[in-house]
């Protein structure tokens, strides 16, 4: 005979279930809360890197406080990648949009506008000295290039000199857009100079005039100065350091790889560096303690740009792809601007000003080296409003030489 099951005891079997589940539950939330303290507990005792992309954007806050001319700061967004490129800047694990961080001073509505990109392993923070001068003569836009300072830093995944040249110049190209900016003075430093002189061969209907600050990229292996290089890599310094170069070593993994211990050897690198050929105006204290800052979180955040560079250049920094080889295509005036100590050769320059078929001067300051615009500050902003004296005075022509500098 089967006997009625009491309505309860399923109730209770539900109930029973449900405790069993909430421990279950309970259990593995507390499993993950170990967990998440553990990982919490982890990089607040060990963080062997202690940057990030926020601690990029707040060091560039503090070093800005030392210009005096007010400026708007922003992130252009320049979308997922260049409509129909097939150059894939963009790569990534994922699509989101990128942005570019941007820098903007107030100036007189009727200004040209200058455009300023940083170098390799540098961030538009490094234009700090040279902001409140320029912006009393121009509409000044400073930007970090993608892959660098406070702008997106996607997965680096470029594998040639075509796409790692894309990366650069087709980002820039939508920052462009994005800002909508039809004309500009276009001025580079170093590596930026490179960009710069590739975009313009790309772009020449938007730069009104191109300023190269030391540029990178004049000279190749095959030139007869680089000869050193290959005597150089037949030693075992020279395989070794021929070998890292080739296995993409950066200056930024070694400050990594310090961990806690990296930003002492910027500050290091930055005393030593920064002011060596000082004009008399060397950095103050405040200076160089939030230069330093700067300069360490801006290397030790996520790798990204820095990636380009054997691609880009040879061991020894030689281009893959001249800028000499194209100076006969040139079609934006140009002014170079070299420090007289600097370690990038003018005569570069030179070889290239034979080939061009457009107005093409070079200028060298005195007290300066690579980074002339910290070095010299005061001549380097002569140089600049020499260079761009067509917009900036009403008979150009008249306007000589400003004292101090020298012409190559």
């Amino acid at each position: 005979m089967r006997l009625p099951r009491p309505r309860w005891s399923s109730s209770i079997a539900r109930m029973t279930e449900n405790v069993a589940n909430a421990e279950l539950r309970a259990a593995a939330a507390a499993a993950e809360e170990r967990s998440a303290k553990a990982r919490s507990l982890w990089p607040s005792v060990l963080r062997w890197i202690p940057t990030s992309t926020d601690h990029v954007i707040a060091a560039e806050k503090r070093l800005l406080s030392l210009v005096k001319t007010p400026y708007v700061q922003e992130k252009v967004n320049i979308g997922s990648g260049p409509p129909g490129s097939k150059i894939r800047w963009f790569r990534s694990s994922s699509d989101e949009p990128r942005f570019i961080n941007t820098i903007t001073f107030d100036s007189k509505d009727d200004a040209p506008t200058l455009v300023m990109v940083h170098g390799y392993g540098a961030s538009q923070g490094f234009f700090f000295r040279n902001f409140d001068a320029l912006a009393s003569r121009f509409r000044v836009i400073a930007i970090d290039q993608l892959g660098w300072g406070g702008s997106s830093r996607p997965d680096f995944t470029c594998r040639s000199t075509e796409e790692t040249e894309a990366w650069f110049i087709d980002s820039f190209e939508e920052w462009r857009k994005a800002k909508n900016i039809s004309k500009f003075i276009l001025l580079g430093h170093s590596f930026g100079g490179y960009v710069a002189a590739k975009y313009s061969l790309k772009h020449p209907e938007h730069v009104q005039h191109l300023i190269l600050v030391g540029p990178a990229g004049f000279s190749s292996q095959t030139d007869p100065k680089a000869e050193w290089l290959l005597r150089f890599r037949k030693t075992w310094k020279g395989a070794i350091m021929s070998h890292l170069w080739e296995s993409n070593f950066t200056p930024q993994k070694l400050v990594r790889g310090l961990g806690p211990w990296g930003p002492d050897l910027v500050r290091r690198y930055t005393s030593a560096r920064f002011g060596s050929y000082s004009d008399g105006s060397v950095l103050t204290e405040d200076e160089s303690k939030l230069l330093t800052d700067y300069v360490y979180h801006t290397l030790a955040a996520k790798a990204s740009g820095e990636l380009c560079l054997k691609y880009i250049f040879a061991f020894g920094a030689f281009a893959r792809s001249p800028l000499l080889h194209r100076a006969s295509e040139w079609k934006v005036p140009t002014t170079f601007i070299y420090g007289v100590q600097d370690w990038m050769d003018y005569q570069g320059a030179q070889e290239a000003r034979k080939q061009m078929e457009v107005p093409c001067e070079i200028m060298r300051v005195p007290q300066s080296g690579h980074f002339v615009f910290i070095d010299n500050p005061t001549r380097f902003h002569s140089a600049v409003f020499h260079a761009c004296r067509r917009f900036l005075s009403p008979d150009p022509d008249s306007v000589s030489l400003p004292e101090g500098l020298t012409s190559a």
